[in-house]
């Protein structure tokens, strides 16, 4: 132990509500904890200087399901679950929205855009038989008609080469995600949330009364209760979580003049998913080209998918365009055998919410009220 006095008096002492995480889960879930009961003494720890897995290291899609990704979704969960988890997509997007405003977001709806090229003929029939169906229930959920619609007319306007047809979602959005955490840091730190960078947290025990908290660095603080709120990085803490590691790999181009790509688009099931930046594109995602080395907690880069994002890039995007990529990165998100998210009490006083299956930026915030909402319970 290594705490000072000082330190352990200032940051460390009496803590009513400890939030392991600094992604959109936790700080969703801090806020809302301190709106509702504002004398109580909320701490997130976070063990990197910024969130480590994936909230800062997304590709700031404003999505909640392509058609085909709902498609694949249906074959193994029924319909009312899937759009359930659809609707709770939506909702999540519409309290962020809220909550920090679409100019602070830099949240614009160009729509979002399935790619489907001539091999992928049958997909695209099984897609469009179920659009009128799709669009029935999305209305319920969102209130707008013909969500969903056959784009074609626009593939020249975005300049792709091999794609044979677009499917539109019309309520799609991109935001700058960056800008999404920094507002959400100084809005917790408004409403005097103590934010602790560089703590990482090994263990956690539930106690009589409290929970037990063990840095890495063997330094010990307890908590009334505890969120747990990293995601992919879950079973660290909490081994009997059905939570897997996913890494996505992301790069951005240099800026190209004369660029039209505008808005979110998506190809094979969403495993690749690209979007316009600042005139540049970013791509990422293809983790379904090399499942066995992308099921991992470790951040990196590799040429399998790289040189596949690049191939991609140049024979569908930016076809005889010149472009160098200027940033590149990975981060971590949190899948398993449903895209349903964990929310749950593990113990009296140990709570998890987990497993956003690649929809943090949409689900997040929806979260991180709910798992504080099981928390607010023990004082109303």
């Amino acid at each position: 132990m290594n705490l000072s006095y000082w330190e352990y008096n200032a940051f460390f002492k009496d803590i009513d509500v400890a939030i392991i995480g600094s992604g959109i889960v936790g700080l969703s879930a801090a806020i809302h904890v301190k709106e509702q009961q504002p004398k109580l003494k909320v701490v997130v720890l976070e063990r990197g200087f910024l969130p480590s897995g994936a909230s800062t290291k997304n590709a700031g899609f404003g999505c909640f399901g392509s058609v085909s990704e709902l498609l694949s979704d249906l074959e193994d969960t029924n319909q009312d679950a899937v759009f359930a988890i659809v609707e709770k997509r939506w909702n999540g997007l519409q309290k962020l929205r809220s909550r920090i405003g679409d100019e602070h977001l830099d949240y614009k709806t160009y729509g979002g855009f399935e790619l489907f090229k001539k091999s992928d003929a049958n997909t695209f029939d099984n897609c469009v038989n179920k659009i009128n169906a799709f669009n029935e229930i999305l209305n319920d959920i969102t209130g707008r008609q013909n969500v969903y619609q056959i784009a074609d007319l626009k593939i020249n306007t975005f300049g792709f080469s091999q794609v044979a047809h677009l499917i539109e979602n019309t309520l799609e959005g991109q935001l700058n995600t960056g800008r999404m955490m920094k507002n959400l840091i100084q809005l917790a730190r408004s409403l005097d949330i103590e934010l602790v960078n560089g703590f990482s947290v090994d263990q956690i025990h539930q106690q009589e009364q409290k929970v037990k908290i063990v840095s890495s660095e063997g330094d010990v603080i307890s908590a009334k209760q505890v969120i747990v709120a990293t995601n992919g990085f879950a079973q660290k803490l909490l081994p009997d979580q059905q939570v897997t590691p996913a890494r996505n790999q992301v790069m951005v181009t240099t800026p190209i003049q004369g660029l039209q790509l505008k808005g979110c688009f998506h190809y094979d099931e969403g495993y690749i998913y690209f979007r316009n930046i600042d005139n540049r594109v970013l791509i990422g995602g293809a983790r379904n080209q090399d499942p066995e080395n992308e099921t991992t907690s470790e951040f990196g880069l590799t040429n399998k998918i790289t040189d596949y994002l690049h191939q991609f890039l140049q024979q569908t995007v930016l076809a005889n365009i010149n472009y160098h990529i200027d940033y590149h990165w990975s981060g971590i998100m949190g899948i398993g055998n449903t895209k349903k998210p964990i929310v749950q009490n593990v113990s009296p006083d140990i709570y998890v919410a987990v497993r956003l299956g690649g929809m943090g930026v949409a689900i997040g915030s929806l979260i991180g009220e709910e798992v504080a909402e099981l928390i607010l319970k023990k004082y109303n």
